[in-house]
């Protein structure tokens, strides 16, 4: 049994990134599809799909590279299982003054930093990507 999902999403990306591979698999739920749906919209993925092999879906996520230069430089998992982080809609972070995106949790739906100031609507910080 798998306690955070999401660090794992977060952690097969990263290792996928260092060894460079075109796309990673990660098992597939609601939540993992929103927060690639977001970095897709924010321009840090190719694509995504969902695949059905076997029993269990499965999430394609497709990394996007620059000249073998990956887009995502780095990925950091904000809230967690034994630690959950809200903010109001005051105390929405900033990621790297601006240049990078904190993934969020809201009444309204899962959407980025930037969206969120504009609604004005605070939740739970999910991740940093950058």
């Amino acid at each position: 049994m798998m306690t955070d999902p999401i660090s794992d999403m977060l952690n097969r990306m990263r290792n996928a990134i260092r060894r460079k591979y075109e796309s990673v698999d990660i098992p597939a739920s609601k939540l993992k599809q929103n927060i690639a749906r977001l970095l897709k919209e924010e321009g840090y993925i190719r694509g995504l799909e969902t695949v059905s092999e076997g029993p269990h879906p499965v999430l394609r996520i497709k990394l996007k590279y620059v000249n073998e230069v990956p887009i995502i430089n780095g990925l950091r998992r904000i809230s967690r299982p034994g630690r959950r982080v809200y903010v109001k809609k005051d105390g929405i972070p900033k990621v790297r003054g601006g240049l990078g995106t904190a993934v969020m949790s809201t009444q309204q739906g899962m959407m980025t930093d930037r969206e969120s100031r504009k609604r004005q609507v605070g939740g739970e910080v999910i991740c940093y990507i950058w």
